[in-house]
């Protein structure tokens, strides 16, 4: 018999407060959202945890630091591929974060976004998520891509952290709507 999952209340709020932040970022995406996430992180006097969840890999084992150990979901890719991505992903991070006054982290991460960042979430009890908004990709926009594709919306019916949601790409009002 399905048991109904907790849902958002009071009780669940985690304080901001001293709990650190999950950032979800690509490599060499925008720095807007790890700049967001920088001044946010400095407002609250709070760590920041930088999270790159590769779809081409899938987690084997998970442990209490939001680590995990993943392997390549293509037997016949090169398993060490995904450390060149996550140096990139660092060094980027670093250049992006350098002389800030806020301690972060990095955690490359493995399976379906959403559910990647939050179980990183709940492992370092952080408060909320912070992630970028997907542009719109082609010239017609459609409602169910965007409620498909969105790490922001899944984030938002799956778990009961707050989600602040960076805009990336800014549609003009006075033009005409992106789905005409």
């Amino acid at each position: 018999m399905p048991t109904t999952p907790p849902q958002p209340a009071v009780e669940r709020i985690v304080p901001f407060a001293g709990h650190p932040l999950v950032v979800g970022v690509v490599p060499g995406g925008s720095g807007l959202v790890v700049h967001t996430a920088l001044e946010w992180a400095k407002a609250l006097g709070v760590d920041l945890y930088f999270a790159y969840v590769d779809p081409s890999r899938v987690s084997i084992a998970e442990y209490p630091d939001g680590t995990v150990d993943h392997v390549s979901v293509d037997p016949d890719t090169l398993d060490e591929e995904w450390r060149t991505q996550e140096s990139r992903l660092t060094s980027w991070l670093e250049r992006e974060c350098a002389d800030q006054p806020v301690t972060w982290h990095v955690r490359y991460l493995a399976g379906r976004a959403d559910r990647a960042l939050t179980h990183l979430a709940r492992t370092v009890d952080a408060s909320a998520f912070i992630v970028g908004a997907h542009g719109v990709r082609r010239s017609r926009w459609r409602p169910d891509e965007f409620l498909n594709e969105s790490i922001a919306v899944r984030l938002s019916h799956h778990q009961h952290r707050p989600v602040l949601t960076v805009p990336l790409v800014v549609v003009d009002w006075k033009d005409r709507t992106p789905w005409q």
